[in-house]
């Protein structure tokens, strides 16, 4: 008997002796046969593929009628010794299938002028068990049947929902239950994936061993983490990549007081932010050296914004029009291939996606969600908690971002004041080329990514892929050329 044939004899002893369980959250039934309903054969237009893939929903709040859409795939090799990784986009209120999966980092991209998915040679499914989550509710395929849930989002119940989801999920893949478990993600995401780590750490302390999660630690992108230095970090970032004029960066430092956390700033300062935003009207503020879409057929061409969500973090920034715009890639229309693809009947039936008919397209980003009921001004204060609480946590930053910059994260580790432990260093890929710089803090892994912009996957595929392979194995990236 070969390996692959003993380790899956071993998997399917393993849920046979689960077989008679029930699982809340996901509509009853034996484990066996809920994971099968939601086993994904074969996508339109796929490739073939070796590895399982499996979606559907999960409900994490039965009296509401909440339920989250979720997409898995296990490790294209040896995935009962991977560990589980959970990928968040943000926004909030974006979709980590539409930008995570589909454009990113997931086993299936989407591709110009084909009804057909490509393999991403690059795909994170080679490092970890790759789960996807469009959360909140609202999002993507993701719905509720109670309508007021989606004006009663924020940080904390977008946290608490992503937990039940977990417990859930686990429920109806117990043999993923033992492993190691990490989340990661970008943007937003700065504060949905320390949150939703903060809500795990604190459940397991009183948590029954059925309900136990097994997280090891957390990695974020380009990441929203505190209003003050993400703002400040912003408009220095434009100045020095010369995007804003020395005037116009000279009137915003004279008259903006970022650390105000009302963010009741002077006419002149909303005057100067005005001008800020306008730049970026131009130029992609995502990648600031990229194209932007100007296919006159194209829904981002025309429609580059996403809805005005009061009460978001940052909170001076996000009353902005220009803050609210949807990101891209290197090819600024790739979002409109992934929109039409995933608004086909027959794949959203291969996906057993929008079962209730949910009466309106899928997209990035939900244009229901105009209310975020909290977010905190900073979320340094829970990472201070789980550095003490011993998880691993590594941020990276694409450095050619000026959404989320990586001046903007390199002063927000500043604040943290933590002990450098291996000072400023370049590290490489496996061509001998720079792919980015390092510092090694005592609770921190920072990384930039060279000549990456806000979706670093998307844009640096293959140092992104390093980059989580070391992660996950607790190594420090190569600072020698290999």
């Amino acid at each position: 008997m070969n390996l692959n044939n003993f380790s899956a004899s071993l998997l399917l002893l393993s849920l046979l002796s689960l077989s008679s369980v029930t699982v809340g959250g996901g509509g009853g039934g034996d484990v066996l046969a809920e994971q099968e309903a939601d086993r994904v054969i074969r996508l339109p237009g796929q490739p073939p593929v070796t590895f399982k893939q499996y979606a559907g929903y999960v409900t994490v709040n039965e009296t509401r009628g909440r339920a989250l859409f979720y997409w898995f795939f296990e490790a294209s090799s040896n995935p009962e010794e991977k560990p589980l990784l959970l990928w968040l986009n943000g926004g909030p209120g974006c979709s980590s299938i539409g930008y995570g999966e589909a454009e990113e980092l997931g086993p299936f991209l989407t591709q110009k002028g084909k009804p057909e998915l490509k393999l991403n040679p690059y795909r994170w499914n080679k490092a970890a068990n790759l789960l996807f989550v469009e959360s909140p509710v609202g999002v993507g395929f993701s719905y509720t049947n109670t309508s007021d849930d989606i004006a009663e989002l924020g940080d904390t119940v977008t946290a608490k929902d992503s937990y039940a989801f977990l417990i859930n999920w686990f429920k109806r893949f117990p043999q993923f239950k033992s492993h190691e478990f990490y989340i990661a993600g970008e943007s937003y995401a700065g504060h949905y994936v320390p949150q939703l780590a903060e809500v795990i750490y604190d459940s397991n302390k009183k948590v029954s061993k059925e309900n136990y999660i097994n997280l090891k630690g957390f990695a974020v992108g380009n990441a929203l983490l505190d209003d003050e230095t993400d703002q400040t970090g912003m408009v220095d970032y434009a100045w020095d990549h010369a995007v804003i004029s020395d005037d116009l960066y000279k009137n915003l430092k004279a008259h903006c007081n970022f650390s105000i956390i009302n963010n009741q700033q002077s006419t002149g300062c909303s005057h100067a932010l005005d001008r800020y935003f306008d730049v970026y009207k131009i130029i992609d503020m995502y990648s600031l050296y990229s194209p932007t879409c100007v296919d006159g057929n194209s829904t981002s061409a025309v429609n580059r914004h996403l809805p005005i969500i009061h009460g978001v973090a940052p909170k001076l920034f996000s009353k902005y029009d220009g803050w609210h715009r949807k990101p891209a890639g290197y090819d600024p229309c790739l979002s409109d291939y992934t929109e039409e693809y995933l608004n086909r009947p027959e794949v959203q039936k291969a996906l057993h996606a929008n079962v209730t008919k949910i009466p309106y397209p899928w997209t990035h980003c939900s244009d229901k969600i105009s209310f975020w009921s909290d977010a905190p001004s900073s979320i340094l204060p829970i990472i201070e908690k789980l550095i003490a609480g011993g998880l691993r946590i590594w941020v990276y930053s694409g450095d050619t971002d000026g959404r989320i910059p990586v001046t903007a994260t390199r002063l927000t580790l500043r604040k943290l004041g933590l002990k450098i432990l291996q000072e400023w260093r370049p590290w490489y890929t496996d061509n001998r080329q720079v792919g980015g710089w390092t510092i090694d803090y005592d609770g921190v892994m920072f990384v930039t990514i060279r000549g990456a912009g806000h979706q670093v996957p998307t844009f640096a595929p293959k140092q992104s892929l390093q980059l989580v392979q070391h992660f996950l194995a607790n190594k420090k990236l190569p600072s020698e050329p290999f």
